[in-house]
């Protein structure tokens, strides 16, 4: 397991940017698929090591994360609860909300709903948009979201990236990022760790979609089938009327 980082992972929080500095990212696609439960699984372990420590998902109770990402209780124990919860309580965190707003201007909110809320493209593109800002107090800004409070959590992996902006018109527009400094994993691996950890918000955003999706595939084939037999009895009842 990697060590358990406690700082915050504070979404759409930040404070606006200036009226020359105004530049937004287009947002990528994140492709996040919760039927691929080898993803969950390692999303889970990212979000309980890298946001768990000032983030809760209040929603979401331990032991049907067991159930849906196939884990026994045992696994749950050893790689996903490490300050003695119980396997039937919910995911929170152990930080006041008065020290959070202290730190970090904002206590870090709670992530249960923030892939319904924000969407999944919104997630993915953020947490791969942190560049290096040494006026800052977390040391780093976001192009998707100027400002933020958020420090970036994940810069060991990803490493250290400038940002570049050109003017026109008057206004910063974002162009690109430069790598300032590797981090331990290929700028696709991180990728794909912050594809899983994405996956793992949306997964726990509805954890009933997939049956949701998998029951609504099931009666639309009921009525297709049933449509064919309707069609075929209306075919015999009708066979001698001219």
């Amino acid at each position: 397991m990697v060590k358990k980082v406690v700082v915050a992972l504070v979404f759409g929080i930040g404070l606006a940017g200036g009226a020359a500095a105004q530049h937004e990212a287009a947002l990528e696609p994140a492709n996040t698929n919760i039927a691929n439960t080898a993803s969950l699984q390692r999303g889970a372990k990212y979000f309980v090591n890298y946001c768990l420590g000032c983030h809760s998902a209040q929603y979401v109770r331990y032991n049907r994360l067991a159930e849906d990402l196939q884990l026994s209780e045992q696994q749950l124990v050893d790689n996903l609860m490490f300050t003695g919860e119980q396997v039937f309580d919910t995911m929170a965190n152990a930080m006041r909300s008065e020290d959070a707003a202290r730190w970090f201007t904002v206590a870090p909110p709670d992530l249960s709903l923030i892939a319904r809320s924000r969407g999944t493209d919104y997630i993915y593109t953020f947490l791969r948009s942190f560049y290096a800002a040494p006026g800052r107090p977390t040391g780093v800004d976001n192009v998707v979201l100027p400002g933020t409070a958020m420090p970036h959590v994940l810069w060991q992996l990803q490493g250290t990236q400038r940002a570049v902006f050109a003017e026109h018109d008057g206004v910063q527009e974002f162009e690109g990022f430069e790598l300032v400094k590797a981090g331990e994993l290929a700028a696709s691996d991180y990728d794909n760790v912050v594809r899983d950890i994405v996956n793992f918000l949306d997964y726990i955003g509805e954890p009933i979609k997939r049956e949701r999706q998998q029951l609504g595939i099931r009666v639309i084939g009921f009525l297709l089938v049933f449509l064919l037999i309707a069609f075929m009895l209306k075919k015999e009842i009708w066979k001698d009327v001219k």
